[in-house]
């Protein structure tokens, strides 16, 4: 009788956590990689001006193209650079991940969620207020970050392939030589 109520505890709580983790479709990102779609369930509870500047740059087709330039194996998946990481209209590998977009950077907005697989992250320079563009997906928890950067949302499904997206050389910091890139970038309901 332990073992059912246990069980049946169990699948509640592992239903209610996938459920908790659904976002609307407004709040819904779907990156489409070469091997298929990636869904983001974006935090406008934890990082409401972030998720918004996200959501603008989706709908200007700004992520389309773009490069995951700078990916380190164990750690996470950036890409984000509109200005200089898109690989269709002058992809430039020495300045990728040193630009951002027209609309200006965002004040930093730290929460108290921790950066664990699957997390996503905005990137920014050593100023907290830098962030722009650029975002990270965590391969892996990294407890250093927590508090250090905005989260903006979490990968709800598709990790496998953010798993796939080509990694970088250890010796340049994760630079990718002929990156992977985000084919086409949307908001709305997964099909």
């Amino acid at each position: 009788m332990s073992f059912v109520r246990f069980a049946s505890s169990t699948l509640i709580a592992a239903f209610m956590a996938t459920s908790a983790l659904a976002a609307e479709p407004e709040d819904t990102m779907i990156i489409t990689l070469k091997d298929g779609e990636v869904t983001i369930a974006l935090r406008p509870d934890l990082a409401p001006q972030h998720v918004e500047q996200i959501k603008t740059l989706v709908g200007q087709g700004a992520y389309d193209n773009v490069a995951f330039h700078r990916v380190i194996d164990g750690f996470m998946a950036q890409t984000g650079d509109v200005q200089y990481g898109d690989m269709e209209n002058g992809y430039n590998s020495q300045r990728a991940g040193t630009g951002g977009s027209d609309l200006g950077n965002i004040p930093a907005e730290f929460s108290a969620e921790n950066f664990v697989r699957g997390t996503v992250g905005m990137a920014r320079a050593q100023d907290p207020n830098s962030a722009n563009s650029q975002f990270f997906i965590m391969f892996d928890a990294a407890p250093p970050l927590d508090g250090a950067y905005t989260i903006v949302g979490e990968v709800e499904s598709g990790m496998e392939l953010v798993d796939n997206i080509k990694k970088g050389d250890p010796a340049m910091n994760g630079s990718v030589t002929d990156p992977d890139r985000m084919v086409s970038v949307r908001m709305g309901a997964a099909e």
